[in-house]
């Protein structure tokens, strides 16, 4: 019996020592064929750098920031965290949700889904039901939006151009102005008469007046609008936490990310292909490019310089920006929810996240609250070059107009800027995109991926998905499309068609060239030393860098 115990261990070992001889031959041959240079070192290039890795290729992930997660990073100031922008853990793509699950393990926290609609100082339930309408609303207000809705149904705006008399025609006016317009406004920075109807066509697909009532009265029937999510997974400290795993197990792996690097030329060789990318320091040669980069960054850096047209066509692709204003405030959660949509339009602030929410692990007080007041701007307009002290105190001010916290109990606070968050559709998009496209598919040995990356707006999900694709090009010399990759995200608060909403894209402050931009500047926190700045940026200040995904 001991004999046989003996030989059986004996050939397991010798199995294991196989199978690591193999895998080591298998790194070895696979590090042979040269480098792999990943841009960006977001949720799509360090998965691309993390798939690499574990496949024994050699890669290296190029930074600029000194931060890892890109636009999906967490900020941290003096024991706060902050997610800018909010990101939900979930997913119809099961390989996504695998390797997230590989990635934190316990670290990765299952969350109660809550957010609602705060209007005229009450919150109604996200999605609408029927007696929560009726309560919050109350008898009269419901008469008027009917009486509303009977007079559009008769008397209908004959034109149907702009994104007001779509919704006006199929709701009436009185629901128009109370769920419609403020919220809208502020997302986009135009007047709804200036959003194309086809957008809200969209955007608001198969739903009348009518249909919501049945909705919010008898439910979701036969499954005609998508559902929302209950849970939803979370890291324990925000979603940095994913990435600088994913960071640490790229390394252990023999990767290399490399923060404070950012791209400043992408040299072309007579082939096409890319034969080598430089930082402001170094040089790198690498056989295989796969980039998160802006499409106009991209664009920007290439030498030999791309054709005119397709400068001109990269020049004009342009973003939505965003700024978090996050205040600790003395006392208790201001609400329980992940976030509140604010239908108010008395303020400039369009949605409140409470962090702890996300995660206990988010605010280190338990006597206080931690809150993330979001703003949707144009970088170089009014509210984007606000000096930060007049942004703080807006934002404290705007609690204390909504009726959720004195101003004076707010007792520090921090401003983080977010430039090019949300690429835009306009009514050029489709013609530009095409036209880089083209130029890209002469370029062989180079990739584009994420949410910059293809200028597309979609979910970490989504931009991860992007990466493994492009991965398994590399690697088994599959054709994927990666313009073609999509993730069904059903529990969405709102769909996001690939539509415009511009009926004439608005005119940006925004410089052009993306290299001309002012340098970034990490604020240590708000009482902290004071870095060297760019004008018109403080302490305070944190600007979040666009190009990576």
């Amino acid at each position: 019996m001991l004999e046989r115990e003996a030989e059986t261990s004996a050939d397991e070992s010798a199995r294991e020592l196989a199978g690591e001889l193999q895998a080591a031959a298998s790194r070895s041959a696979a590090k042979e064929l040269g480098e792999t240079l990943v841009l960006g070192g977001g949720p799509a290039g360090l998965t691309a750098g993390y798939l690499l890795a574990d496949a024994g290729r050699a890669v290296r992930v190029l930074e600029a920031d000194e931060q890892v997660g890109g636009l999906a990073r967490t900020v941290e100031r003096d024991g706060y965290r902050f997610d800018l922008g909010g990101h939900r853990f979930f997913t119809k793509a099961r390989e996504v949700e695998a390797l997230w699950h590989d990635i934190l393990g316990d670290e990765f926290l299952l969350r109660p889904r809550m957010s609602r609609i705060f209007w005229n100082g009450r919150y109604l339930d996200y999605p609408l039901r029927g007696s929560d309408v009726i309560r919050k609303l109350g008898a009269r207000e419901l008469a008027r939006c009917l009486a509303s809705y009977l007079k559009a149904r008769v008397v209908r705006q004959p034109r149907e151009e702009s994104f007001e008399e779509w919704v006006v025609n199929r709701f009436g006016r009185r629901l128009f102005e109370l769920f419609f317009k403020s919220y809208t406004e502020k997302v986009w920075g135009v007047p709804t008469s200036e959003i194309r109807a086809e957008w809200a066509a969209q955007r608001i697909n198969g739903l009348t007046f009518f249909a919501a009532v049945r909705s919010a009265f008898f439910g979701n029937r036969g499954n005609k609008v998508k559902s929302l999510i209950k849970e939803f997974n979370y890291p324990r400290y925000g979603p940095g936490q994913m990435w600088e795993t994913m960071t640490s197990s790229i390394e252990e792996q023999g990767g290399v990310v490399q923060l404070d690097s950012p791209v400043r030329r992408i040299e072309l060789g007579d082939g096409g292909g890319i034969v080598a990318v430089e930082t402001e320091s170094e040089r790198f040669e690498p056989t295989a490019v796969i980039s998160s980069l802006p499409l106009r960054n991209i664009v920007e850096m290439v030498q030999p310089a791309a054709p005119r047209h397709v400068v001109e066509a990269a020049s004009g692709l342009r973003y939505r920006d965003f700024m978090t204003v996050a205040l600790v405030v003395d006392g208790a959660d201001l609400f329980p929810d992940n976030w509140i949509y604010i239908h108010e339009p008395k303020v400039k602030v369009g949605r409140i996240q409470n962090y702890r929410s996300w995660s206990p692990w988010m605010v280190p007080d338990p006597a206080k609250a931690c809150v993330g007041l979001e703003y949707f701007c144009f970088a170089g307009d009014a509210l984007w070059t606000m000096a930060d002290d007049d942004l703080l105190e807006l934002a404290a001010s705007e609690l204390e107009q909504l009726g959720l916290a004195p101003a004076a109990a707010v007792e520090q606070g921090y401003v983080i800027r977010v430039p090019k968050a949300y690429p835009i559709y306009d009514t050029e998009y489709v013609g530009r995109i095409a036209t880089i496209r083209a130029w890209l598919d002469t370029i062989p040995n180079l990739q584009q991926v994420g949410r910059n990356g293809l200028h597309r707006y979609n979910n970490s999900d989504h931009s991860m998905l992007t990466a493994m694709r492009a991965v398994e090009n590399l690697l088994t010399g599959a054709r994927h499309d990666i313009w073609e990759v999509n993730v069904e995200s059903s529990y969405h608060e709102i769909d996001v068609a690939p539509e415009q909403p511009y009926r004439d894209a608005p005119h940006l402050n925004e410089p052009l060239d993306p290299l001309t931009e002012a340098p970034d500047v990490a604020a240590d926190s708000l009482r902290g030393r004071e870095p060297q700045r760019a004008h018109g940026e403080s302490a305070r200040s944190i600007r979040v860098r666009p190009n990576e995904d």
